[in-house]
């Protein structure tokens, strides 16, 4: 099924492989129609496809087998993510591998991830992606490589984040979100540490959208997706049970209680042995806020307790938290994240991960 390629350059059977250059190409993003052909291939479980190529870095055709892993580097809401070698051209990237099942809503989650990533081509906020490659059992997407997660560097501080960062990760993350509204009708629905990512060269992104909800009138309309530990008050406990909807303003509590857990370098809903108690506490107990004793600036705790305002119908949206304060000073203020990054990296030891994969079965994840 030659017909079915995105590509109008290069037929799946005869691919025309570009000669190698001889310097790092510029990564761009592909094409959207790319996202049409993923859509039929990731719901079309059943059909097997030979078809592996697709888009992935300066329209290289790619296989599966041109992908070298040097090892896992996390795993999200729906599938592991991987440091890859992208053999053809030596670009090292990330490459989130989910798993293909008959599972509609395991499909609707690759597809969202994939459509929103794709979209989001043109913000500086969110990460981006290169291409992806679909096989009969998985579907590989390619995005840029990032240096770790705030909860990983949280991990690696064993404290608290300094304000100064946490402003500039506060101006990333609220535009990444005020841009998924109102470019997509996209409410993120997972905000939390491990999806806030930095890197090196001092960028601050959010990822992994795979339980993203499409707004309906600006309004979602699911309870089931996201972390209990960082979910909105009015997300627990709808006012309406009969028609659960809740608007962006459940992810501003989640950007809240992950800047308090950063600030502090605690989890606020603390000796929680289940998520049935940190949810009774969420709604029970008065919000979390900055302690005073720590040295945090007053806008930065006058910005906290915006997010964290309980009753959702007076929490803030996006357009008037990007006029506080807080956000307006680190929108301007020169901050180094890049230095402070590279301090930690070389400084800490890197926690722990949640798996451990042996060279045997990254080996075998990727030669399928």
């Amino acid at each position: 099924g030659g017909s079915r390629s995105s590509s109008s350059e290069s037929s799946p059977q005869h691919p025309s492989y570009p000669s190698r250059p001889r310097q790092m190409l510029t990564l761009p993003t592909p094409p959207y129609s790319l996202q049409k052909s993923l859509e039929k291939y990731v719901l079309n479980v059943g059909k097997e496809s030979d078809l592996l190529c697709v888009y992935v870095l300066q329209r290289y055709p790619a296989e599966v087998t041109d992908l070298i892993s040097e090892g896992e580097i996390g795993s999200g809401t729906c599938g592991q993510v991987f440091k890859v070698r992208f053999k053809k051209t030596g670009h090292v990237i990330a490459v989130k591998q989910m798993r293909r099942t008959g599972n509609k809503d395991e499909n609707k989650r690759i597809l969202m991830d994939l459509d929103v990533v794709l979209k989001s081509h043109d913000c500086p906020y969110i990460i981006q992606c290169y291409g992806a490659i679909v096989t009969n059992t998985d579907v590989f997407i390619a995005m840029e490589l990032m240096g770790t997660c705030a909860e990983k560097l949280k991990k690696r501080i064993q404290g608290p984040i300094p304000e100064a960062i946490l402003g500039k990760m506060t101006v990333a993350i609220v535009k990444a979100l005020l841009y998924l509204k109102e470019k997509h009708g996209v409410i993120h629905r997972d905000v939390k540490p491990s999806n806030i990512l930095l890197d090196a060269k001092g960028q601050i992104k959010l990822c992994d959208f795979g339980i993203s909800g499409r707004l309906v009138d600006s309004k979602a309309k699911t309870r089931s997706a996201g972390c209990a530990a960082y979910m909105a008050p009015e997300r627990i406990d709808p006012p309406d049970p009969s028609k659960p909807d809740y608007d962006i303003r459940a992810d501003v509590w989640s950007l809240g209680i992950s800047l308090v857990e950063l600030a502090t370098g605690q989890f606020p809903y603390k000796n929680c042995k289940t998520d049935f108690e940190v949810l009774t506490k969420v709604l029970q107990e008065d919000p979390p806020v900055l302690p005073l004793g720590m040295g945090f600036s007053p806008d930065f705790q006058s910005f906290v307790k915006d997010c964290l305002t309980k009753d959702h119908r007076k929490r803030p949206k996006y357009h008037k938290l990007l006029e506080h304060s807080f956000i307006r000073r680190y929108e301007v203020s020169e901050v180094d994240v890049a230095g402070w990054f590279q301090t930690v990296m070389e400084r800490t030891e890197s926690p722990r991960s949640s798996q451990c994969f042996s060279h045997h079965q990254l080996h075998s994840l990727f030669s399928r």
